[in-house]
C-alpha cells in the first residue's frame, strides 16, 4: 500500500537576502502553492518553519518551507513529519536541481542526495530516503567551483520565468499525485518543457 503525500516541503535559504534565489525554487514552489490554494503561511516554531495546512484535490495537505538554513533542513521536516506522525514516505520535498535546465523538472521517488545539502540533511533526520522528490530543473554554470555562487544568486528574468512557468505546471498535477496516479503524473512531469521562446 503506497503513502499518500500528506506533507509538501520546499526547501531555501531564510532571509530577503535569498528571496528568489535559485537554491529557493522550491521555497518559491510551496509559497505558490498555498496562495494558489488561498492558505496562508506562518511561522511555527515548533516546526522550525512556515506551516500552513491547504486542501488539494479534497485531501487536507500540510505544507512547509524550514526557517533553517539549506544544510539544517531535516530538523524542521523531523520535526513536523514527527509531529503530525507523517511516514517519510508520504513527504513530498521540492527543491532546486543543478542537473536539469530551467523549464524542466523531474518528479521521483526515494533516492539518494545527489550532493545537495537540503536531501542529505533530510536523509539523515528521517533515517531514510523514502520520500519523494520534485527537483526543478535551475541549470548548472558550467563550472563545479562557481556552483555556491550560482545556486545562491537570482536566476535571469528569462530562466525565473522558465522556472516558475514549471512550478505552475507542477501545482497543476499535484492533484494527480495526491489522487494516486503517481505514474501519470511522473510521466506528465518529466515530460515537461516550459516554451523557450
Amino acid at each position: 500500500m503506497e503513502e499518500n503525500i500528506a506533507l509538501i516541503v520546499g526547501l531555501g535559504n531564510p532571509g530577503a537576502q535569498y528571496e528568489h534565489t535559485r537554491h529557493n525554487a522550491g521555497a518559491d514552489f510551496v509559497s505558490a502553492l498555498v496562495r494558489q490554494a488561498g492558505g496562508q503561511l506562518k511561522l511555527e516554531s515548533k516546526f522550525q518553519g512556515q506551516h500552513s495546512k491547504i486542501s488539494i484535490a479534497g485531501t487536507q495537505i500540510h505544507c512547509l518551507i524550514p526557517n533553517t538554513f539549506m544544510n539544517r533542513s531535516g530538523q524542521s521536516v523531523a520535526a513536523i513529519s514527527n509531529f503530525y506522525k507523517i511516514p517519510s514516505e508520504a513527504i513530498l520535498v521540492v527543491h532546486d536541481e543543478l542537473d536539469i535546465p530551467p523549464g524542466s523538472a523531474k518528479l521521483k521517488k526515494g533516492g539518494g542526495h545527489g550532493g545537495h545539502n537540503g536531501l542529505r540533511d533530510i536523509i539523515s533526520h528521517l533515517g531514510g530516503r523514502e520520500f519523494m522528490r520534485l527537483r526543478l530543473g535551475i541549470g548548472h554554470p558550467g563550472n563545479s567551483r562557481e556552483v555556491v555562487n550560482y545556486v545562491l544568486k537570482k536566476a535571469s528574468l528569462a530562466d525565473q520565468a522558465l522556472i516558475e512557468d514549471t512550478i505552475n505546471e507542477a501545482i497543476r498535477q499535484l492533484p494527480e499525485m495526491i489522487g494516486g496516479n503517481w505514474n501519470k503524473a511522473q510521466t506528465l512531469m518529466n515530460g515537461f518543457r516550459a516554451d523557450r521562446d
